[in-house]
């Protein structure tokens, strides 16, 4: 295995709780209007240092989706999950994005004050 290279983001952050690894930038969160087993979670466009484990088919609130966990490169904990396929019309606009789980996350100076957006329910 060689080493180990991790983006590091400007602006205002959301890091990985376990290790403080940069996960996404504040400007790409979508919606923190969606809710996972473990709470609430928060709908991104893009995000950083996370590696797609394999796809599965889950069923969800808003209907059956194909999606695959992301892994934190630095520390290899599950933060959330990526949108594959939208089996439901009114869902297709999640495909392509990342669902990162608030409770496995922080706001970039380590606090859990995050902007407030609206969106839809998961």
């Amino acid at each position: 295995m060689g080493r180990l290279y991790l983006i590091q983001l400007d602006g205002r952050i959301y890091s990985c709780r376990n290790c403080r690894s940069h996960l996404a930038q504040c400007d790409e969160l979508v919606s923190k209007s969606f809710h996972c087993r473990h709470g609430k979670a928060y709908l991104f466009n893009t995000v950083v240092n996370v590696s797609v484990g394999p796809l599965e088919d889950r069923m969800m609130t808003t209907g059956k989706h194909t999606v695959a966990d992301i892994f934190c490169n630095s520390c290899q904990q599950v933060v959330g999950w990526k949108y594959e396929v939208a089996f439901e019309k009114s869902q297709k606009y999640k495909e392509g994005k990342f669902i990162l789980e608030r409770a496995k996350m922080v706001d970039g100076d380590g606090s859990d004050s995050f902007p407030i957006s609206d969106g839809d329910d998961e």
